[in-house]
This record gives structure tokens, sequence and C-alpha cells, in this order.
């Protein structure tokens, strides 16, 4: 990925111009079709999720919890908390999502860590309600 493709993601946009840069070597962006499944609720999380376009739904336990559109993230508790999908994602349309992995995370983590500290706080202080 590119600096300026991140910096239209509420994630990132807060970042410097440097510290995206530092991010989009560590982030990729794919397209997925209508009905795939991003997360499975219960696996193991290696890896979470920014919906930069399209739409996904959030399940849990086979019940409908949420529904994400673009600028949502996703699958950030497991990276986090290191602990199981609580959810299952599934795209609701065609999107174009930006993934990255929590090895990856882990690697910027050790090459700028002042940025992969700003995406974790990011990352826990949304998840911070929902735990309550």
């Amino acid at each position: 990925m590119e600096e300026r493709e991140l910096r239209s993601i509420p994630l990132f946009e807060s970042l410097t111009s440097e510290e995206r840069r530092a991010i989009a070597p560590h982030a990729d962006q794919i397209d997925v079709s209508e009905g795939t499944e991003l997360v499975r609720q219960g696996d193991f999380a290696y890896e979470f999720f920014v919906l930069e376009e399209g739409t996904a739904e959030v399940t849990r336990d086979g019940e409908r919890v949420a529904e994400l559109g673009p600028g949502d993230f996703l699958g950030e508790m497991g990276i986090v908390g290191k602990v199981v999908r609580n959810a299952t994602v599934v795209t609701t349309s065609a999107a174009r999502v930006v993934v990255m992995t929590e090895q990856a995370l882990r690697s910027m983590a050790r090459t700028n860590p002042a940025v992969a500290d700003r995406i974790t706080a990011a990352v826990e202080e949304r998840c911070v309600p929902m735990l309550d």
C-alpha cells in the first residue's frame, strides 16, 4: 500500500505522513466479493481488517449484532487481547479491505514502536466500550 491510500482511512488519518509511510509496507489492500467470510467466531486471530469500501455483517452465535461500513475495522480484539474471535464477519457487498497481520504489527513495533503504539492505542480505545 501507499501512504496516500492510508490517509483516507479513519484509523490512520490522525497519523503523520511519515507514520503512514512506516505502516504502508506492513498493510495489504485486497478486494473481496460479497459473501466473503473475513473472520470466524472461535478461530484464532492472526490479522485485523479495515473496511475501505463496502459493507459487512457481524454475527455472534448466529445472531446479527452489527453492520459495518467504510472506515470500520474488525478483528482487532483478537490481536490486541490475544484471544479467539468473538464473532463472525461476512461481507454483504463487494469490498476493498486493508489487512494487517499480527506479525506485521509486531515487526513494526520493533522498527517503529511509536507508530505501532498509536495503532494499538486506537484499537484499544475502541475495544474498551465493547468490553463493558
